[in-house]
């Protein structure tokens, strides 16, 4: 049996992924894994019984992500579930900033008295008019599971979609539509689109990537889309650049107490991924990576150890060990199978970083000795018996 525990609601459709071997608890200390959404896990005790936390969602921020590699946590997230959800509201933001849709129907709620509102609208409707995104060019920064989808959907659109990724991954490439023109840098980006939407995660050198230096690259009454972290943006610098007209408009799911006094923002509460498909498709992933955890000792989608995933054991036994990527582990690791007299079948090791996870596959029942000794080893972090 496997004890699990919830920090915020997780659609049903997700839980039920989970089998009846699992059973949830309460008491987070007991738990073996975690599914979180929103919820912050920096301040929290983490117990020894916890052996993985799974995200229902993309970001990652609320997880200790090195606190928990250091004690053999393994952390999974998402990525593509809500990717629907986000590219369906970017299209609307475009929309939205380009005719005054909004403008329009408050100037409709304000004259709904009007017993000749059919006829005074055809008047009024001029202050709303607004162009076509047809024809435009669209910046697509980071082309993930995210940016892949808005950059398609565009294109579909009748746009010309360009896109700058460094770390373009083959499956995310082989899905692009081959009218998506990758460029090689954000300078090239920036000098020749009417929108920009940024979709990459918040990491140091993205913080505040979108700053008055690329402003200053940008075309004049340029519209920014922001569907992916606040603080992509320099905050400041965007107030200035809409004051003066360089930004048109910025269109953020990232309303904070000092974006929301700018002009010509167009913000929703974080609204991303608040579709009931994105909540069960999330809920459904966060599940099954759990499942192929605890069940099988793979790692799927992880954001702090490396992927590692060495399909169904067929043998006798399964033991993982997650460990520091230093020199001469693997040595040391199956020298201690040869000292007790044990074969592995078959070997699968991983590296990410600093960190290594290695599943071994053996032809015995795994022992006491056999545990004690690989967590002897320096270097180790934790070894676990699966099978």
């Amino acid at each position: 049996m496997y004890k699990y525990s919830t920090l915020n609601p997780i659609a049903q459709v997700g839980l039920d992924v989970l089998t009846s071997d699992y059973v949830k608890t309460d008491n987070v200390d007991e738990a073996e894994a975690i599914l979180v959404r929103s919820a912050s896990m920096h301040d929290m005790e983490l117990s020894d019984n916890l052996q993985c936390v799974a995200r229902a969602g993309a970001g990652v921020n609320n997880i200790p992500l090195d606190k928990c590699a250091e004690k053999g946590i393994v952390v999974f997230n998402t990525p593509g579930a809500n990717a629907n959800g986000v590219k369906e509201l970017v299209v609307a933001g475009m929309l939205l900033s380009c005719r005054d849709i909004f403008g329009g129907m408050k100037w409709v709620d304000e004259n709904k008295a009007d017993e000749n509102i059919n006829k005074t609208m055809e008047k009024a409707k001029k202050n709303f008019a607004g162009s076509e995104i047809k024809g435009k060019n669209l910046g697509v920064i980071g082309l993930g599971a995210i940016g892949v989808q808005v950059a398609n959907i565009a294109n579909r659109l009748g746009m010309h979609v360009y896109g700058v990724d460094p770390f373009l991954s083959v499956a995310n490439a082989v899905t692009l539509n081959r009218d998506v023109t990758i460029l090689k840098s954000y300078d090239e980006l920036y000098k020749i689109c009417d929108y920009i939407t940024v979709h990459v995660p918040l990491l140091e050198d993205t913080r505040g990537m979108l700053n008055k230096a690329a402003f200053d690259q940008m075309k004049d009454g340029v519209v920014i889309l922001n569907f992916a972290r606040d603080t992509l943006v320099n905050d400041d610098d965007m107030g200035e650049a809409l004051k003066s007209g360089k930004v048109k408009t910025y269109v953020t799911d990232f309303p904070n107490s000092k974006v929301v006094t700018f002009p010509n923002v167009i913000a929703t509460p974080h609204l991303g991924a608040s579709t009931e498909e994105s909540e069960d498709n999330c809920a459904m992933m966060a599940s099954e990576e759990i499942r192929a955890f605890m069940e099988k000792g793979n790692i799927i989608n992880s954001v702090n150890y490396p992927n590692c995933d060495a399909g169904s054991c067929d043998s006798e036994g399964r033991i993982t060990v997650a460990h520091k990527n230093v020199p001469k582990m693997l040595t040391k690791f199956t020298s201690i199978f040869s000292d007790v007299d044990i074969n592995i079948a078959h070997m699968t090791n991983k590296s990410r970083g600093e960190y290594a996870y290695t599943i071994f596959d053996i032809d015995s029942a795994s022992s006491s000795e056999l545990v004690d000794k690989l967590n002897a080893v320096d270097g180790v972090i934790r070894v676990r018996v699966v099978k």
